[in-house]
């Protein structure tokens, strides 16, 4: 049996003639890029990456862990422009590597979209709850955490609620969801440019020295922490085949989406930095509490709503991401086939988001936030590897392949993203590693016991074996 059979581009193309509707656009895939990373990143992780690893110099981490999204968002553009199919970067193994390795990807994606949608979520919840409490609302401790016995905390019921109300948004359509992610978008970078208007005159320089308090290791370990913030870019592949024109719009989606984000990051955390003591920035809400520390308490409780709004476009766009992920495997055969099942009104494959559903709920209620943020980053991180490799492979295969848009500097760029990526992956914990093999380890349990006698490919195969057979 041959392990590294490849789906043509020809098959995609026509397989992208699916039930799922073409209604997106350019502008429509930037927004979904900037909905789902600008969230818990800027709005959570920036003060802990401050206050614990890079102090004032977190700038250079954002611009680190920038430098890295950039590149493989090049590699990302090329392949979705060529191979315009719901999948992403698994859809794009399948054309470049085989199938075993198109498995792996998935596999690996499907670790990514559900952890990181489990890590909005739980980030989503704290700050509901700290909505309510400037309400004097506080809900009973028992149902407001993931499960921790020692500090009385059992489930994360906010969490829960907020993944099943992006599902009843989801199943109606992606049309209806893309409106009401650019409204929530235009909503949550009206907050952040809010904090960079009202902030901007009481940064203090002296805030900034020293610049690089825990040296360059510190910038480094502060990368690979707001890592997860540049997370979502890759999401806008998977919507390829619901674009009108997405030789076009894929990489005007993808680049444009991470350049906005990241330009947002670097004045954010300079400004933020400049506001407050980075040793003070430990908190969970490190924008509004810098608002607090001027004594802008008016800005700051804007800002609470617009951090509420742009983390639900985060799990809105990484919800999606993760259902369009298992359509595509499953109309491969390597998943059931109920995962691809399409309604015939909203376009949409509704088993399989309430599915996708029951799974981040369930994640997002009873695992910790830190744990849920590192196993998406490794994910990631090894997904964006992968790609960037991909791009050199299908180069030196594949040269006169009709490409909507070229990375530059082939293979240069692919292998900068391959070094900055592997370096940042190195920087994750040794638990975390383990985690991810032990992952991978079940994943390959289930392509050699389900997958790999269901592919579609390997029912080919079998098809055109038969009549060889019978001539003998």
């Amino acid at each position: 049996m041959n392990y590294f059979r490849k789906k043509p581009i020809q098959l995609h193309q026509s397989t992208n003639s699916s039930s799922l509707q073409k209604t997106l656009g350019g502008f429509d895939l930037t927004m979904l890029g900037v909905g789902a990373i600008i969230g818990t990143g800027i709005f959570v992780l920036t003060g802990v990456a401050a206050a614990t690893h890079a102090g004032p110099a977190l700038i250079l981490s954002f611009i680190l862990a920038g430098l890295s999204c950039v590149f493989a968002a090049l590699c990302y553009a090329e392949f979705a422009s060529t191979v315009p199919a719901a999948g992403s970067a698994y859809a794009y193994s399948y054309t470049a590597f085989g199938e075993i390795i198109a498995w792996i990807m998935g596999w690996t994606l499907i670790l990514e979209y559900g952890f990181a949608s489990s890590a909005v979520a739980s980030g989503w919840s704290g700050y509901f709850q700290g909505l309510l409490a400037g309400f004097n609302l506080h809900l009973p401790k028992a149902i407001s955490s993931a499960y921790n016995p020692s500090q009385g905390t059992y489930i994360d019921l906010p969490a829960i609620f907020a993944v099943f109300a992006i599902t009843v948004l989801l199943i109606q359509g992606v049309e209806k969801s893309a409106r009401l992610n650019t409204i929530m978008v235009i909503i949550k970078l009206s907050v952040v440019l809010l904090f960079i208007v009202v902030g901007v005159g009481y940064v203090k320089p002296d805030n900034w020295t020293p610049f690089m308090p825990f040296g360059f290791s510190g910038v480094a370990t502060g990368a690979a922490t707001v890592f997860f913030a540049y997370i979502g870019f890759d999401a806008v592949s998977t919507a390829a085949e619901e674009v009108r024109n997405p030789k076009k719009n894929m990489p005007i989606g993808i680049v444009f989406s991470l350049l906005i984000c990241t330009v947002f990051y670097i004045v954010v955390s300079a400004i933020l930095t400049g506001i407050v003591p980075y040793t003070e920035l430990n908190v969970k809400d490190p924008v509004a509490f810098a608002l607090n520390y001027i004594q802008q308490d008016w800005a700051a409780g804007l800002v609470s709503v617009g951090a509420i709004t742009g983390i639900t476009t985060v799990l809105l766009v990484m919800m999606y991401g993760q259902t369009r992920l298992l359509y595509a495997m499953s109309r491969d055969g390597l998943l059931p086939k109920v995962m691809s099942k399409v309604n015939p009104k909203t376009k949409v494959p509704t088993l399989n988001t309430w599915i996708t559903a029951g799974i981040v709920a369930f994640f997002s209620g009873v695992v910790p936030l830190g744990k849920l943020a590192e196993l998406t980053n490794i994910g990631t991180l090894f997904a964006f590897i992968l790609v960037s490799i991909g791009i050199i492979v299908l180069r030196k295969t594949q040269p006169n392949l009709r490409r909507g848009f070229r990375v530059p500097f082939v293979p240069v760029i692919p292998g900068l993203a391959v070094l900055f990526c592997g370096y940042l992956a190195l920087q994750l914990p040794k638990t975390t590693w383990i985690s991810f093999v032990v992952w991978l380890s079940i994943g390959l349990v289930i392509y050699f016991s389900y997958g790999r006698k269901r592919s579609k490919l390997n029912e080919n195969e079998e098809k055109q074996e038969l009549p060889a057979a019978s001539n003998k």
